[in-house]
């Protein structure tokens, strides 16, 4: 019978805080339990914040991407046009000194309807001629090549271009050459 008594003590061994040692091992279990999900969760929450931190790098890539994108296409364009420009320079001379016995060819006609085409294509890339006479000079806008004693404008007005100057939107793809009011 003793050694019944102590077989069953030793099954209930009592710890420090008057639990059992089965229920001591629970409590470390319990524990280690919370432990662990604590330790879930922050791993949860750091994988979460790297996954958002990828998705808006991500998107910030894109963004970048399109943004590269619409400045080589607007660099493409704008180098395509200023190799056109010389062209609508040369048909403005051109129609500018027209012999008079030629005016009223068919022939004529067709080089001006092609002349409209190429000036119609360059409006679809929102190209526009700087209007220059009587504005003040910019130096963004225009460049001077030379100053003229007028009464017809304020010194620092622009009195004559000498090249028609052209922008795409706010961009200017060439400036105008143009004599300055002094």
């Amino acid at each position: 019978m003793a050694e019944e008594i102590q077989d069953s003590a030793e099954e209930l061994e009592v710890g420090p805080n008057g639990q059992g040692a089965e229920e001591n091992q629970g409590a470390a279990e319990a524990l280690t339990l919370e432990q662990q999900l604590a330790a879930a969760q922050a791993e949860a929450a750091d994988y979460k914040d790297r996954w958002m931190r990828s998705q808006a790098e991500f998107a910030n890539a894109r963004k970048r991407m399109d943004k590269q994108r619409m400045d080589a296409y607007g660099n493409a364009t704008a180098n395509v046009i200023d190799k056109l420009l010389p062209v609508v320079d040369d048909f403005e001379r051109a129609m500018e000194n027209l012999p008079a016995e030629i005016e009223g060819n068919s022939w004529l006609e067709g080089i001006q309807l092609v002349q409209r085409k190429l000036l119609a294509m360059l409006d679809t890339f929102n190209v526009t001629p700087i209007d220059a006479v009587g504005q003040p000079f910019d130096p963004n806008m225009h460049e001077a090549i030379t100053q003229e004693v007028t009464d017809a404008y304020e010194s620092g007005v622009v009195c004559r271009v000498l090249q028609t100057g052209y922008k795409i939107g706010d961009r200017v793809i060439r400036p105008s050459l143009v004599v300055v009011a002094a």
